[in-house]
């Protein structure tokens, strides 16, 4: 077996251990992060009705045109910073996070740094 795939596999784990202690609410939506090499993608969801109620990633042109790069730690900080503006504006403050068996490191420490400095606690 090849290093990529004990690492997918090994974060596949990590996501099945973590998403059965998390689940979102309606008062507690999760907030759900996914990162790939190039981009960084985050959604709000919640989990009783299974919709997603805000969405935000540096694939959309409104966060990743100023970007020089999209798979950084600036990026996911801008990320992060757009998804608690989105958030705040449904009337959403308080999420659980999900970082979906990334370990919190990196780009999704910075996503979720900069998601609560713009008013999102979790």
């Amino acid at each position: 077996m090849n290093v990529a795939k004990e690492r997918r596999e090994s974060r596949k784990k990590r996501q099945v251990r973590v998403r059965r202690k998390i689940k979102g609410s309606a008062d507690r939506p999760r907030l759900c992060v996914f990162r790939s090499a190039k981009h960084i993608y985050a959604q709000i969801i919640e989990d009783t009705t299974g919709t997603t109620l805000v969405a935000a990633s540096t694939v959309v042109k409104e966060v990743g045109a100023d970007l020089q790069s999209s798979g950084n730690v600036t990026a996911a900080k801008l990320v992060g910073k757009k998804i608690a503006e989105q958030a705040l504006s449904k009337n959403i403050t308080q999420v659980v996070f999900d970082r979906n068996g990334f370990l919190y490191h990196g780009r999704i420490k910075a996503l979720a740094d900069a998601a609560r400095e713009a008013g999102l606690s979790f």
